[in-house]
């Protein structure tokens, strides 16, 4: 692999998506990731249909650009087993429930002794500290405690609604690989390892930022506004002749320019819009009169009078559609894998770009214990352990 992690070694001991989500970050920035599946495998192996070729289409995004290894961790061959690919790490990424890896001797303080650079990432529900650290967190549950799921939806009276994606499990993958790749410049610097701790709870309060700016100057909670923004108007969808728009008239040059090509520059005479401040307070009225004017032209004439004015706007696409957008594919996000069973298999690329030490998608995920041959030669195992290890059921390998 190529890219600005190559020569970082990462065991993950994660499953489903906010640790994996981790190990593909850094994989796909160029480390060696090294996944450990339990015997029945990852269970996103089972989050079926779809399937591509009976593969499942979630473990195959997820796990792309890792190597994979089976290991059962509760015998004492697979302790001692990962305990070698230990040694040899910069990076363990786990999330499991509280005590997990402590009840098998592989917590931290354990691990440590034998590797006292190891970085080891801990990603669960809650954080490894506090009331709720020994509850067991979901997207979900981690989306209703953050308060997102009272300032999603379309407004006041309205059943709270989950953000589409499993935002609070991708944040924290994301802020995981991030604390993972601060320690490791700090383990670079000093050759010191250290504990990083992060929870899908966090990860979601993160993403009310500016929501919690507003209840800290108010002390009053935020509600859902639909597709409008809380701090700048008009920062919405509006219906059109044949569907909807995006439009960011996100600061007053932008909501006059807007009006210019609208042909409705009497709407800035108008005292309840003519700020900022004015139109947040009169959102309502403000809509309705741009509903009014925007669903007189289609969505591709609005978007062609806009582009020419250098008007920030847009088109709400479905996944598909997006998969098929030319800036999309120009950026290199939707990339073709060719996998062993599969055969060719679209997924996402690298949404962080390096000029020097370029990352990217190269490898399709693994199949169960596809290398753990590999794997076990490179820390030592001569044949004769590694077949001991396979009848054991210590290491399982795919044949």
């Amino acid at each position: 692999m190529s890219g600005p992690l190559n020569g970082c070694r990462v065991i993950e001991l994660a499953h489903i998506m906010a640790g994996p989500v981790a190990g593909l970050m850094l994989a796909d920035m160029g480390a060696d990731v090294i996944k450990v599946e339990k015997r029945d495998g990852d269970d996103t192996r089972r989050f079926v249909p779809p399937t591509i070729e009976g593969e499942s289409a979630a473990f195959m995004m997820m796990n792309r650009n890792k190597r994979g290894i089976v290991l059962d961790l509760k015998t004492h061959g697979g302790k001692r087993i990962l305990e070698k690919l230990v040694r040899e790490a910069d990076v363990l990424i786990e999330n499991y429930r509280m005590g997990t890896m402590e009840k098998l001797g592989l917590g931290y303080d354990a691990l440590a002794k034998l590797n006292p650079g190891l970085i080891y990432c801990e990603v669960s529900g809650f954080g490894r500290t506090g009331p709720y650290a020994h509850r067991g967190g979901f997207d979900l549950i981690a989306q209703g405690m953050s308060g997102l799921m009272s300032i999603t939806g379309e407004g006041p009276g309205r059943p709270p609604v989950k953000v589409g994606p499993p935002i609070s499990d991708i944040t924290a993958g994301i802020l995981a690989a991030m604390g993972i790749a601060a320690a490791y410049a700090h383990k670079l610097k000093t050759g010191e390892g250290q504990k990083v701790d992060t929870s899908l709870f966090e990860a979601a309060i993160t993403q009310t930022y500016w929501q919690s700016a507003i209840a800290f100057a108010t002390g009053a909670s935020p509600h859902a506004m639909g597709s409008a923004h809380p701090l700048n108007a008009p920062y919405q969808a509006f219906q059109t002749a044949d569907g909807y728009i995006n439009i960011g008239a996100a600061n007053q040059a932008n909501w006059e320019r807007m009006l210019k090509i609208m042909d409705a520059e009497e709407l800035n005479e108008d005292p309840r819009f003519s700020s900022n401040a004015g139109r947040i307070q009169n959102l309502s009225a403000l809509e309705e009169i741009l509903n009014e004017h925007f669903r007189e032209r289609t969505t591709g004439d609005w978007l062609s009078a806009f582009e020419k004015a250098g008007m920030p706007a847009g088109p709400v696409l479905s996944i598909t559609e997006m998969h098929q957008d030319p800036q999309a594919l120009a950026r290199d996000m939707i990339v073709t894998m060719k996998h062993p069973v599969a055969g060719d298999v679209k997924t996402l690329g690298l949404p962080v770009k390096f000029s020097r030490t370029p990352g990217g998608v190269e490898k399709c995920a693994p199949l169960k214990g596809e290398h753990t041959i590999e794997i076990l030669r490179e820390i030592g195992l001569d044949e004769d352990a590694m077949r001991q290890a396979l009848e054991d059921g210590a290491a399982f390998a795919h044949k």
